[in-house]
């Protein structure tokens, strides 16, 4: 029992930052039918924005205090993360807008390799660890010599999770941006004919969901202590994955479905081999859209005629 509340844990700890991710492909992809292969690597990128900046805050401004300098890294990585987001999708997706349907996927696929080649050459191949940040923890229950523990970290990472999945559901559902979104989703050009500014609307989606990465890259680091070059592909694939298995276009499912893929994992990883985590994570996504092709809380899609 106790293994499983502790897995039950470090799962809904894991799933959270899926679910942070998952957000930017599923607004993008609602509103454009884009699947954004880069935003895997602009998580990673705002992962060692975060890690500069923390060590910036703490080692050359002398900021003691942890909990001051992971909410101004936070807030300083969104505001870059977003700019980088924005960027990108006036120079590499805009002008393909109009193009066939692979042109947008390819130039994703290639703004995924530019970002993971400069870090690479920018900040070298070796992980780059960070200092401690959150040590403490809460002994839930020690029982047969064996502790159940929730870590502070893992309470910030869920907390985190909750508010801004709260937050960004009530701007999509209850203010004009939201409404223009929800506009362009349905469609684009009597969106446009109604007076929605489209293009506005679709790189400030594309902001938002850098943002939320941008968080994700700081819950990240906090967590693990360690960032990768490499770290932007396996946690961007699974990321898209729990949006395609929460229901694509759903805020809600892109969170739900990152909460499962990473208590199947770390389940599975308890329980069985560590080695098949991956495999059985994509089995049961697998299995869920042969009888719900639309995800778990997705809407089926109308064909309009």
């Amino acid at each position: 029992m106790e293994i499983f509340i502790q897995q039950l844990i470090n799962g809904i700890t894991l799933g959270s930052i899926y679910g942070l991710i998952a957000i930017g492909y599923t607004m993008v992809f609602g509103i454009i039918g884009m699947v954004n292969f880069s935003h895997g690597d602009v998580f990673m990128v705002s992962a060692f924005i975060a890690l500069i900046f923390f060590l910036v805050l703490t080692t050359w401004l002398g900021i003691a205090s942890v909990a001051l300098a992971l909410f101004l890294v936070m807030i300083i990585a969104m505001v870059l993360t977003g700019l980088l987001s924005w960027t990108i999708e006036r120079v590499a997706y805009r002008p393909l807008r109009g193009s066939f349907r692979l042109a947008p996927l390819i130039s994703a696929i290639g703004m995924s390799i530019v970002l993971s080649n400069f870090i690479q050459v920018a900040q070298g191949p070796r992980n780059k660890p960070t200092p401690p940040m959150v040590r403490d923890v809460i002994v839930l229950m020690d029982s047969n010599g064996y502790a159940v523990t929730l870590s502070y970290k893992q309470i910030i990472i869920m907390a985190t999770t909750a508010v801004l999945l709260a937050v960004f559901w009530y701007v999509v559902q209850k203010t004009p941006l939201g409404r223009a979104q929800r506009a362009c989703e349905q469609d684009r050009k009597m969106a446009a004919l109604l007076g929605v500014n489209v293009d506005r609307t679709i790189s400030l989606t594309f902001v938002m969901g850098a943002a939320l990465a941008a968080v994700a890259g700081t819950m990240y680091l906090m967590y693990y202590g360690v960032v990768n070059f490499s770290d932007g592909f396996v946690p961007g694939v699974k990321a898209f994955t729990a949006a395609v298995l929460g229901g694509i276009g759903s805020l809600p499912g892109a969170v739900l479905g990152g909460l499962l893929i990473g208590l199947i994992e770390t389940f599975w990883s308890g329980y069985f081999s560590i080695d098949y985590k991956d495999v059985a994570a994509f089995s049961i996504l697998a299995i869920v859209l042969i009888f719900m092709p639309q995800g778990i809380l997705g809407r089926p899609e109308v064909e309009k005629v």
